[in-house]
């Protein structure tokens, strides 16, 4: 593996340049220019630098992301009906994962997507507590210490921003898996990804979203990619103590995304190709509990929601959920939610491969 490793290097930053903030996804023309150079004969792979939010891809980008997702769907899919062995294509690789805060699927969909291409996994359920930040060890000196065991960190952190500072820090990828209240590019990802998986296109797509949008991560950064595309509507249905934030709609105005913010849940799902509900977010109201309780239950998907809705929309959550979807929309064949959350795994793997070993 070692010989491999030499063919493919990860970009390193002498100790005396200044590192940079990102590395991101190559543009489109240094792509084509790596192709080119394939075909002249010269060794080139198509790779991403890091992911640390969704602005970072243009849609060609995206493109090439979700076709890898498509492989690895097919890929994992394959080995699971004929009982074939494991992929090795990330055999002898090892990617850290580092959650300050608590997670399931992100978590898990990561290490099951890295262990599928047949890397391996160190892991911290709880890093806020259980590593060396209990003792007040700064993430950076955390981060440098990290990558010197595993060839690419995942980073859950309580802070906005905190992804942003670990990629400054670190030579190797950083994947951004939640920064407190800032972003959550992978989940934008296999969001987007899903939209095209159920509906079939993405220009032209109305999307509801739904709860809380001043703290939710996920809505945040799936507005900033939903905006890559064409004649996009975007509503916004919150409790006003949890309103999508100004810099969101700005960003969406000088994109020329339409938006509109609506109180009437069921008028807005009449209209909607996709309802995008999220949970309140009781750990971000702190101490004011009152308003945590006034926001919960206001918007809720039942079966009222599903009368109107229209027979090709789907519904989606990032999940956890709560009490915001009632149990008995899980049966209806336009709840996507758990589909959604199994795209993480082939959206996952795809950003791993191509992180490390390019396309």
């Amino acid at each position: 593996m070692a010989a491999a490793r030499a063919t493919l290097p990860l970009p390193r930053v002498p100790a005396s340049s200044p590192r940079p903030k990102l590395r991101p996804f190559p543009s489109l023309s240094a792509r084509r220019g790596a192709v080119a150079a394939a075909a002249a004969g010269v060794a080139a792979s198509l790779r991403l630098g890091d992911v640390i939010e969704a602005q970072q891809f243009d849609r060609d980008a995206l493109t090439e992301i979700f076709e890898v997702a498509r492989e690895m769907e097919a890929l994992e899919r394959g080995s699971s009906s004929r009982g074939a062995g494991r992929s090795r294509v990330l055999e002898g690789y090892l990617m850290a994962t580092l959650f300050y805060e608590p997670s399931t699927r992100t978590r898990l969909s990561f290490e099951a997507a890295m262990r599928r291409l047949g890397g391996e996994v160190l892991t911290t359920e709880n890093a806020r507590e259980f590593s060396s930040a209990a003792k007040g060890e700064t993430l950076e000196d955390t981060i440098r210490t990290v990558e010197g065991y595993s060839d690419i960190i995942v980073l859950r952190h309580f802070e906005s921003g905190a992804a942003r500072r670990a990629a400054a820090t670190a030579d190797i990828p950083v994947i951004n898996a939640g920064d407190g209240p800032g972003q959550h590019p992978t989940q934008a990802l296999l969001d987007v990804y899903t939209i095209e998986r159920e509906i079939g296109t993405l220009d032209g797509i109305k999307l509801g979203l739904v709860g809380d949008l001043a703290n939710g991560r996920t809505v945040r950064s799936l507005a900033y990619l939903i905006a890559k595309y064409q004649n996009i509507k975007i509503y916004f249905v919150s409790p006003d103590v949890v309103k999508m934030k100004d810099d969101i709609k700005e960003y969406l105005t000088s994109q020329g995304v339409e938006w509109e913010e609506s109180s009437d849940l069921l008028e807005v799902a009449s209209k909607c190709d996709v309802i995008y509900q999220t949970r309140i977010q009781k750990e971000r109201f702190g101490e004011r509990i009152d308003l945590y309780e006034a926001a919960r239950g206001k918007y809720i998907v039942d079966k009222k929601v599903l009368d109107v809705l229209p027979k090709h929309a789907v519904i989606m959550h990032p999940l956890p959920r709560l009490d915001e979807i009632t149990i008995d929309v899980d049966s209806d064949p336009r709840a996507a939610y758990f589909r959604q959350a199994k795209n993480g795994l082939y959206i996952r793997m795809a950003l791993l491969k191509l992180l490390l070993v390019g396309r």
